[in-house]
């Protein structure tokens, strides 16, 4: 029975890829999410490759398509000549394809906005799909595609493009997370190991340490280190969940991390990422190490030149025992517009924006880490020190996916206590600031 289930669905599965292929039938209005049907891992097993290939191949962009199509700042140079290329590709379709700046993390809130103004292509990180798909302006992955982005892609990168078992976008990216850059002149690869020993380097240099602690995307990775995991979304897929955490575990972890703060106050600087670059373009340089992002990569090698180092995050040490600080890492996604007037030659765009060639490139020239199995194992990658620290760090994170909106608010508000001049970090204070910041993520 399940045998010949598997080849009913096969089969209105392949009939489903040919319809709308010359893009003439292709719906300009936004569509219902798919019922749920099978798994990405199902429905490579049920498709075969041959039809697929072919329903691919014979999928053609619609003549004279304008699209818009929007990139990080720093990516929209290489965005653009990227898909310069896609447009030589079909050179009877007489493409216009435009590219804009606009950031990942602030994609989902541009796109609801003005959905119908907005992008045909964008990126954007993965923790935003659910609000994508809620709000219907994220297009399902046409299924022709969908066996290639499952061979080509990590299992994460393709549990975090997926919902309800099906494929909604195309990863672009495997390193959404952070990681710890240091000026080799001033902080030693032995200082790098330990949080203390980057912290004593910095201020003995009279240097500062950058971490963007009131930022909940950073913030986490004080109680995370303690223990404290984030588990899913209850049954109404807004309410935060969490594992059952040692409480007491996750406290001292909080007052380890408070007490480096207030030790080397003045050393340790709460501010935004891009401050880091900026420290360490000036000269002399004002900034010796922080915690990074993928997407500033580029620019703090260039910054430091020889000197550039970067590693997986350090440990702290907690009541004698040194712990591996814990991060979040997710991935960055290429999404469809529900209500691109183009469906076909977006989706052509998006998959060649998300292969592996486009991947390497952003690889070499942004130091972007890729969600491409093959590109990973290249020397572009593996020579890379910053993809290979951020990869590294990704070995000790939590996956970003299945976080509810409420997350991020309280947990920035936690990290800016722990380092707030003057405030108190006793045991009681600490427990306190925890348990609230717990109530206020699963009642906000």
């Amino acid at each position: 029975m399940k045998r010949i289930l598997s080849l009913i669905l096969a089969v209105l599965m392949i009939a489903t890829l040919f319809v709308g292929c010359g893009g003439s039938e292709e719906t300009q209005k936004p569509t219902e999410a798919p019922k749920k049907t099978a798994s990405p891992d199902e429905i490579a097993v049920v498709m075969d490759d041959d039809k697929a290939a072919e329903a691919k191949a014979n999928l053609q962009p619609e003549k004279n398509a304008e699209l818009l199509v929007w990139a990080p700042d720093k990516a929209v140079k290489l965005t653009e000549a990227q898909c310069a290329e896609f447009a030589k590709k079909y050179p009877d379709a007489n493409l216009k394809i435009t590219v804009k700046a606009q950031g990942e993390g602030d994609a989902a809130t541009a796109l609801l906005n003005d959905p119908e103004k907005s992008a045909d292509v964008f990126g954007f990180a993965c923790d935003q799909l659910s609000t994508l798909i809620n709000a219907k302006v994220i297009r399902p992955v046409h299924l022709a595609f969908v066996p290639d982005v499952i061979k080509n892609n990590s299992k994460g990168s393709v549990q975090a493009a997926t919902s309800d078992s099906n494929l909604y976008a195309f990863p672009e990216t495997g390193d959404n997370g952070y990681y710890l850059v240091y000026d080799k002149s001033v902080v030693s690869d032995e200082d790098a190991k330990t949080l203390e020993g980057v912290l004593a380097a910095c201020k003995k240099a009279n240097k500062q340490f950058i971490c963007s602690a009131g930022d909940g995307f950073f913030a986490c990775m004080f109680p995370f280190t303690g223990g404290l995991e984030i588990n899913g979304l209850e049954a109404d897929n807004t309410t935060q969940k969490f594992n059952n955490y040692n409480e007491d575990e996750v406290v001292d972890t909080l007052v380890a991390f408070a007490t480096l703060f207030h030790k080397y106050e003045g050393t340790f600087v709460s501010d935004n990422p891009t401050k880091i670059t900026a420290g360490m373009s000036v000269d002399p340089k004002k900034v010796a190490a922080g915690v990074d992002g993928s997407w500033n990569a580029a620019g703090v090698e260039k910054a430091l030149g020889e000197n550039f180092g970067a590693v997986k995050l350090p440990t702290i040490n907690v009541n004698g025992e040194d712990k591996q600080i814990i991060s979040l890492h997710g991935y960055k996604l290429l999404g469809v517009n529900n209500y691109t007037k183009n469906p076909n030659a977006a989706t052509l765009l998006a998959d060649y924006l998300a292969g592996e060639e486009c991947q390497l490139q952003r690889a070499e020239q942004l130091s972007w880490g890729p969600s491409n199995v093959n590109a990973t194992k290249n020397e572009i990658v593996t020579n890379n020190v910053a993809v290979t620290a951020i990869l590294d760090q990704a070995q000790y994170s939590l996956p970003q996916v299945n976080i509810a909106s409420t997350f991020w608010n309280p947990m920035g508000t936690l990290g800016t206590k722990l380092c707030e001049k003057g405030a108190k970090y006793d045991e009681a204070t600490i427990r306190k600031l925890l348990q609230d910041t717990v109530t206020n993520i699963k009642d906000e």
